[in-house]
């Protein structure tokens, strides 16, 4: 019965299941919606007929599987232009949108806890231009924004968005950003995505996933920056900081739907990432001569303070993202684990730091996903 549902019959059947009293397949219909949320949300007949609960249900269970670090790879901005990594034998499965053009497809890795090393989760379909996009989570869901795609010795900005459904290991579209952006920054904030600036833009767009579809919120103030910000949300809030002011952090007041200016930073060095855990921000700072500096913003009394540091010889810029008290630091050489504890804040010893995945050409963006008892 399970392979008889679907996103257009899948309420009917839970309808039945509910009136004959059928557990399992009640089960099996809010699996499905559960396994395909995105298409469940956009559709009222289904979605906007479901209780609160129901609603809650299905998104918990999108949630329920093993979070798991997982690295994107892709190209910088600057990489010699057509210059892709070479193929690879994925060790899963791959859906019909999955399989194009599969031999210059970038890689998405997972980190297998039992096993500790590193897995291949999937393939990105070719179409998707990896230099310059922007890449954040929502809903268990990894969405791919943006981007340059070259075509012979020129580039040619994106506007396509793809998303990544690991619950059924298949790639899909949603509608395209208003205008094309390259060195953008995605996040996810209250259930929306944010495309945050780009090469030469400081608008900003929001995606309504029920509405499928982009609008304009207020624009970076003029001036703030140049392209290289960072972007992430704490407690609600937005806030972005980088570029050509390292210093600057600006915070996205949602009742005035402006850009309102928090405190200064004392450092003047060029951040490598940003990311929120509980009320704080962590702003990551790398210097070839000392390593890595570590300061965070209390978003409550909005105050910084310095965090933690860690001395490296020449370190390599890296990005970061979040499980449980962990900040994971992800660079093609390492991944350091920065540990927040209530009393103490720290930098696990060099001996505790992950390999990166070998096959890896490009550089790693981390994010993290729930993935299914099968990966």
């Amino acid at each position: 019965m399970s392979e008889q549902i679907t996103v257009e019959n899948c309420y009917e059947i839970l309808t039945i299941a509910k009136r004959q009293r059928i557990g399992e397949l009640k089960q099996k219909a809010y699996k499905h919606m559960s396994d395909n949320f995105l298409e469940i949300l956009r559709d009222p007949a289904v979605y906007g007929r479901l209780t609160g609960g129901e609603r809650e249900l299905i998104l918990t269970m999108r949630m329920e599987g093993k979070r798991a670090l997982v690295v994107a790879e892709i190209n910088e901005v600057y990489d010699r232009a057509g210059s892709r990594p070479p193929s690879r034998e994925n060790s899963r499965p791959q859906s019909p949108l999955s399989m194009v053009s599969l031999e210059e497809n970038h890689v998405i890795y997972y980190y297998n806890e039992e096993t500790k090393d590193w897995k291949v989760l999937t393939k990105m379909p070719d179409e998707i231009n990896t230099k310059g996009s922007g890449i954040c989570t929502m809903y268990n869901y990894l969405f791919v924004a943006g981007g340059i795609k070259v075509q012979g010795d020129k580039g040619k900005v994106s506007d396509k968005v793809f998303c990544y459904n690991p619950l059924t290991d298949s790639w899909g579209e949603i509608r395209p950003l208003t205008q094309g952006r390259s060195q953008l920054k995605l996040v996810s904030m209250d259930g929306y995505l944010f495309a945050i600036g780009g090469e030469c833009l400081f608008t900003v767009e929001k995606y309504d996933p029920r509405t499928d579809r982009w609008s304009p919120v207020a624009p970076l103030p003029k001036g703030a920056f140049a392209v290289a910000h960072e972007a992430t949300t704490c407690n609600g809030e937005l806030f972005v900081s980088g570029g050509s002011l390292f210093y600057r952090l600006l915070r996205y007041d949602n009742r005035r739907a402006d850009w309102e200016e928090c405190p200064f930073n004392n450092s003047r060095k060029k951040s490598t990432d940003m990311v929120a855990f509980k009320n704080f921000i962590y702003r990551f700072d790398v210097n070839r001569d000392y390593g890595v500096n570590v300061f965070k913003y209390n978003t409550v009394v909005k105050i910084w303070h310095d965090s933690a540091s860690l001395e490296q010889t020449n370190p390599l810029p890296f990005r970061c993202a979040v499980i449980g008290n962990t900040i994971y630091c992800v660079n093609k050489s390492q991944t350091l684990q920065f540990v927040v504890e209530e009393e103490n804040e720290q930098f696990l010893p060099d001996a505790e730091a992950l390999r990166a995945p070998v096959e890896a050409k490009g550089a790693l963006v981390p994010f993290v996903l729930a993935l299914p008892k099968t990966a």
